[in-house]
């Protein structure tokens, strides 16, 4: 048994309770496949509300600084996480991600770039990494909303996860790629994303 797996078994359900967390459409997660998933980003935790709402591993990528703290960096990489400068473009890390959903993994990033709580995500700025990915890894790309009181996750609050259906690859309008179509992708990644929201009233 993986680490990863044997903190899961551990730590799931218990945290599922503090979080009081709802999850909802788990059946959109296709076992064996690879795929990009995008949520937007409220806290810190989403990695964790994400992560305990279903059975199967998400790798994220981190800030490299966290790498550097020790016992930190043995921690959040037996957890699947992986170093990444977001500082400027880090081509290693691009590489490691479409490998890694090549390979039949789910990699989970936020559009958004960085943490927007108390703010309504249809009114933030999306980044273009979401696109540029999706069209390097030739993948579907699966939507999450989390919502959660005032758009931010906490602890003894409620949060509900919501895993929309799958965003194929055919259907985010890439020709060429290049930064205006990763930038459009990204939208329309992030349109879906808020959509559940809006769904979930």
């Amino acid at each position: 048994m993986s680490f990863y797996n044997g903190m899961y078994k551990l730590l799931a359900k218990p945290l599922r309770t503090i979080f009081k967390l709802e999850v909802k459409g788990v059946e959109n997660l296709v076992h064996g496949k690879g795929a990009l998933l995008c949520a937007n980003h409220t806290s810190l935790l989403d990695v964790i509300v994400i992560s305990i709402g279903i059975d199967r591993q998400v790798r994220y990528m981190a800030k490299k600084e966290l790498f550097k703290i020790p016992l930190l960096s043995q921690l959040v990489t037996a957890l699947g996480a992986y170093p990444v400068d977001r500082g400027g473009a880090d081509v290693g890390a691009i590489r490691k991600t479409v490998s890694m959903i090549e390979k039949g993994e789910l990699v989970g990033i936020f559009p958004q770039g960085t943490r927007h709580p108390h703010v309504d995500p249809r009114t933030t700025e999306v980044k273009n990494g979401a696109g540029m990915i999706a069209y390097r890894a030739k993948c579907d790309v699966i939507p999450v909303y989390i919502k959660a009181k005032n758009n931010r996750t906490l602890l003894f609050r409620k949060a509900t996860v919501i895993f929309g259906e799958p965003v194929k690859y055919e259907e985010l309008g890439f020709e060429n790629g290049g930064t205006k179509e990763y930038k459009a992708a990204s939208e329309l990644i992030f349109h879906k994303i808020c959509a559940l929201g809006e769904a979930e009233g």
